[in-house]
């Protein structure tokens, strides 16, 4: 579980695959409204309020985001004055309104241009021509989507990826609309062009 305080009342949370099935949780799960669910959200909390100083003191808005072959990135804003909250958990511990919201883009993360060039020829000789490439905040950002993986073995394509960068926990929405886009589409061709031929 990876935790980062995004402003006063709002902290996102990265939950790898995992993280869940060590907590006996599956991907599908996740969308029910079941005691471990609600105990996960509690154990966030928790963690947020001893890592972040986050206090979950009144009602929260959660917006939940699957991340294929990753994990879940999960969004908690405190509701403002005004806002109203539909969902309770049975205790009364914490009100909450749920967003739930499965992305089928593959977004990883690069600290610096050469790990991408460096990538690049290793995914080319795997078949896959594809992605975008995008800068935000320092960091440098491929995405696939699920469509550009067809008939790729996916677990090994994602084991590459790991080798060179991290899984994202930046949204496709947040980088669509505050990033650079550098190469919008088959980045991965023309990088190993630019650079390798």
């Amino acid at each position: 579980m990876r935790l980062e305080r995004l402003n006063y009342d709002k902290i996102k949370i990265f939950l790898t695959f995992d993280d869940l099935s060590e907590r006996g949780i599956t991907k599908e799960e996740m969308w029910q409204d079941i005691p471990k669910v609600h105990q996960l959200f509690r154990d966030m909390m928790l963690e947020a309020s001893d890592e972040l100083g986050f206090e979950a003191d009144g009602p929260i808005a959660i917006e939940v985001f699957s991340i294929p072959a990753q994990g879940m990135v999960i969004i908690v804003t405190k509701a403002q004055n005004g806002q109203e909250v539909e969902e309770e958990f049975d205790d009364g511990f914490i009100e909450m309104q749920v967003t739930l919201d499965e992305s089928e883009e593959i977004i990883y993360e690069f600290f610096n241009i050469e790990d991408v060039i460096s990538l690049t020829p290793r995914l080319t000789s795997f078949g896959v021509p594809s992605g975008r490439l995008l800068h935000f905040e320092n960091k440098y950002f491929i995405t696939f989507e699920e469509q550009d993986l067809f008939g790729i073995d996916k677990d090994a394509f994602i084991a590459l990826l790991s080798e060179y960068g991290n899984p994202s926990t930046t949204t496709i929405y947040r980088l669509n609309e505050y990033g650079l886009k550098i190469i919008e589409n088959n980045a991965i061709k023309k990088i190993y062009q630019t650079f390798f031929k």
